[in-house]
């Protein structure tokens, strides 16, 4: 599942406490930046909220976790251009990398990790980080906005064709070719997300006004819906549910929308007999003959469900999940809360506060007046630019034990410790990677 980040996307300091939030890939757990910290919250319950990890690294601004495993990606505003890599359950980090320029934004799943500065994007394999790809001088994206793809099967990233109109740039970051170019908008990308099995990509523009929704990798357009006619909003998280059925909107206004991506068919089943979808009918074979504006204006559908919070103008990230076997819609606020509504899958409509948590403890209170200017001392290493100009290093005779999530070996598989893998890194399972020792020749 795709996350957006609550928190802005550069090194923001103008909140005290709240950095960031971003739920992981599946929705099965969130993970909050904060002035003094992060934290990694279980999503398995309602009424309850379980801190599985805390960590004291101040200021931090992007935190990541690859699906349910130990691998946790950080950066923060005392250094925004270094990348920290850690095995959360071991305290141990893997490796870090600085960039030329401030991080925005860093995607991961279980083929690629992507770090997303203003006008480049680097692609690194995630089993042993090397760099397989720079996209060197991308238009200007102040925000960090993209998206990339979870399946197991394909690896698209989605990222801004252009700094002045809403095109979107789809991109293999398997065979490092890219793969379709779509006039996606009139202005300028706000937001982006993939469904959960990469043939869909929905996107919104600044205007907040309309969200569409392209096949991939064709890129032809399948859905169009519209949030708002009248006023122009800052639509700030973008997700599809875990079966690609519904897609949530949230943006700086009250109201959070959920549509139904649900094509009007010729089935009695799945159409019901009702004014709603006499009317769809009727535009639909009305738009074989009516202007593309009008027949567009016409096949645009309203909000299958809908939330309104208590307060507009707040930063926010949301997610669609399966928790205690029922549809959830997950809503974490600046203000450090995290609301869980219930989602009626059939008749939709308002959808019911289900439980409140607070995301902030005791002891984050105490912390709040604090001085700023908090600084992490910074670790030897050499930048990025070194990085990637060091040739392969020689093989080397100390070898780690593979590691799986209790820490023990399996069968005496061993990992070579050198800079980037050569070949296949052996691990016990797909969820868990091995350390990455930087060395010079």
């Amino acid at each position: 599942m795709e996350s957006t980040e609550a928190g802005g996307s550069g090194p923001d300091r103008t909140e005290l406490r709240f950095g960031c939030a971003s739920f992981n890939q599946d929705s099965t757990s969130l993970a909050l930046g904060t002035r003094t910290g992060y934290k990694l919250f279980s999503l398995t319950m309602v009424e309850k909220l379980d801190c599985i990890h805390e960590s004291e690294t101040p200021d931090v601004y992007i935190v990541e976790r690859l699906f349910s495993s130990s691998l946790v990606v950080v950066v923060s505003s005392a250094m925004p251009e270094r990348m920290n890599i850690y095995h959360f359950k071991k305290g141990t980090e893997i490796c870090n990398y600085s960039y030329p320029d401030n991080i925005l934004a860093i995607k991961l799943n279980r083929q690629r990790l992507v770090v997303c500065l203003e006008d480049s994007i680097y692609i690194h394999n995630i089993k042993d980080m090397k760099l397989l790809k720079t996209l060197l001088n991308t238009p200007s994206n102040p925000s960090g906005l993209c998206a990339l793809s979870i399946t197991h099967s394909s690896s698209y990233l989605a990222y801004p064709g252009s700094s002045s109109t809403g095109e979107v740039v789809v991109y293999d970051t398997i065979s490092l070719n890219t793969v379709t170019v779509i006039p996606a908008h009139d202005s300028p990308l706000a937001a982006l997300t993939f469904n959960a099995s990469a043939t869909r990509l929905a996107s919104a523009s600044e205007r907040g006004t309309v969200i569409r929704v392209f096949s991939v990798p064709e890129g032809l357009r399948l859905f169009e819906f519209r949030r708002g006619m009248k006023r122009y909003v800052s639509i700030s998280s973008l997700c599809f549910s875990p079966d690609g059925l519904y897609l949530v909107s949230s943006s700086n206004t009250e109201t959070i929308h959920i549509f139904k991506l649900e094509p009007l068919g010729p089935s009695a089943e799945d159409e019901a007999a009702s004014w709603t979808a006499y009317v769809g009918k009727m535009f639909s074979a009305a738009s074989t003959y009516l202007p593309a504006q009008v027949s567009g204006m016409m096949s645009q559908d309203r909000a299958f469900a809908t939330v309104h919070l208590l307060s507009a103008a707040q930063r926010n990230v949301c997610t669609l999940a399966v928790i205690q076997k029922l549809p959830r819609l997950l809503v974490a606020t600046a203000e450090g809360q995290l609301f869980i509504y219930n989602v009626d899958p059939l008749q939709g409509g308002e959808c019911m506060l289900a439980f409140k948590h607070r995301l902030f403890g005791a002891d984050d209170e105490q912390n709040e007046g604090e001085p700023e200017g908090l600084e992490v001392p910074a670790q030897s290493g050499p930048s990025y630019a070194e990085t990637a100009a060091l040739p392969p290093s020689a093989p080397v005779t100390a070898t780690l034990t593979g590691y799986s999530e209790d820490g023990g070996a399996k069968k005496g598989e061993v990992i070579p410790e050198h800079e980037f893998a050569a070949g296949p890194v052996c691990l016990d399972d797909e969820n868990e990677f091995p350390p990455v020792s930087i060395q010079r020749s």
